[in-house]
């Protein structure tokens, strides 16, 4: 296996298109698993935890940038305030360690229906820029990004760049079932996204389908009868969970059975999308 380990994003660029076998990691936390298991034996690995630029953050036209390699870590202690799904969600992987290794590029790039950032990225809207060194940048929406069980619409010759999500404008909630409280993958996920000035509600779900998803029935629902300065319907909220689970598609497999899974999307989205609500008319009121 060969090692390769640039030091900026350039040599990356050419590295990946000179050998579009080899396999890029940042934190290794996905990678070096599946490769200490012997669960794969790519013929080359490109080590991107030298490129310094992937590691920075910026606002910039009214999207927060996250470079491939900002940290969950950083994310948790830097964005709450910008980006509160997302750092809900980065609060719950893994442990400090992984927390400090492990960032949502990598996560992109792994593109497993149980990673935990993909839920809040949908619902807030995330776009993934990726780049080629001979076909430049593309910027690929996160619902056109999941193509199937860890398989994401990144070209052979791509790296992801940065994620661009844009800043919360209301409230913003991910919850996720698992087998314990931590150090956990995901049984099932699911994120809302309030954003009171279109008057539109984003989800996402996780390892509830080949891939992550958008519950668009459950999204139209709420865009055509919520009333957003009274209370919360609880009948409304009972049809938004009962269509969120309709949107799920999962499997059964050693962390939880199909319709356990379906069941607990429903729970979590009613549950979401009370909390959100009660925060949303909390602000209303101050």
């Amino acid at each position: 296996m060969d090692f390769l380990r640039p030091t900026t994003w350039e040599e990356a660029l050419a590295a990946k298109a000179d050998r579009p076998d080899a396999v890029p990691i940042q934190g290794g936390t996905d990678v070096m698993v599946e490769i200490n298991f012997g669960v794969r034996r790519p013929p080359a690995l490109l080590d991107l935890t030298g490129v310094a630029e992937l590691r920075d953050w910026s606002m910039t036209g009214g999207m927060c940038r996250l470079g491939a390699g900002v940290p969950y870590a950083v994310v948790v202690d830097r964005l709450g305030d910008v980006l509160p799904g997302l750092a809900q969600a980065a609060r719950t992987v893994g442990s400090p360690q992984i927390r400090n290794r492990g960032s949502v590029g990598g996560n992109l790039g792994a593109a497993s229906p149980a990673g935990d950032s993909h839920p809040p990225l949908l619902s807030a809207g995330a776009v993934v820029e990726v780049e080629s060194r001979d076909r430049g940048v593309r910027m690929i929406p996160a619902t056109e990004f999941y193509l199937g069980v860890k398989r994401s619409a990144l070209e052979q010759d791509e790296l992801i760049r940065a994620v661009h999500v844009p800043p919360a404008t209301g409230p913003q909630y991910f919850s996720k079932v698992g087998t314990r409280n931590a150090m956990v993958i995901a049984v099932c996920s699911f994120a809302i996204a309030l954003h009171p000035g279109e008057r539109r509600v984003g989800t996402g779900l996780g390892s509830a389908a080949p891939t992550p998803r958008r519950a668009l029935e459950a999204e139209e629902l709420l865009a055509a009868e919520l009333d957003w300065e009274s209370p919360l319907d609880p009948a409304l909220a009972r049809r938004f969970g009962e269509l969120c689970a309709r949107a799920a598609a999962p499997i059964d497999d050693v962390r939880g059975a199909a319709a356990y899974r379906v069941h607990a999307i429903g729970v979590l989205a009613r549950r979401t999308l009370a909390w959100a609500w009660t925060d949303h008319l909390g602000k209303r009121a101050a």
